[in-house]
């Protein structure tokens, strides 16, 4: 293998592993999303462990390319319509509830006071 092709690969393979870990953490948060008791999310969890565990061993970096993509393909598909919030988030019921006052506005907080 001649240098460039080394680094070709290495890159490949770097690419591939961000992309299976990012996949593993949005799969794993929507588990979370369809399991309506914690019990029930760690069966989920081990069993969604176990799909990735399965193809840990292959090595050929197209067929890897084809698993991710098949998977991304069946997470997009079952990907919970209505996803739990955090409150306070960016889309939570309480973001932005207090918003900070527009500028021009002079907040007096010794009122009364002479």
């Amino acid at each position: 293998m001649s240098v460039t092709s080394t680094a070709a690969y290495l890159a490949r393979r770097a690419a591939q592993k961000e992309r299976v870990r990012i996949l593993y953490r949005r799969a794993l948060k929507d588990t979370l999303n369809w399991a309506v008791h914690r019990h029930l999310f760690y069966d989920d969890a081990s069993n969604l462990r176990e799909r990735f565990e399965a193809n840990k061993h292959v090595e050929d970096l197209d067929t890897i390319d084809r698993l991710i993509t098949d998977a991304e393909a069946t997470y997009n598909k079952w990907r919970h319509p209505d996803p739990y919030i955090v409150p306070w988030a960016p889309g939570g019921s309480k973001f932005t509830r207090n918003p900070t006052p527009p500028k021009g506005i002079e907040i007096v907080y010794d009122y009364g006071r002479d």
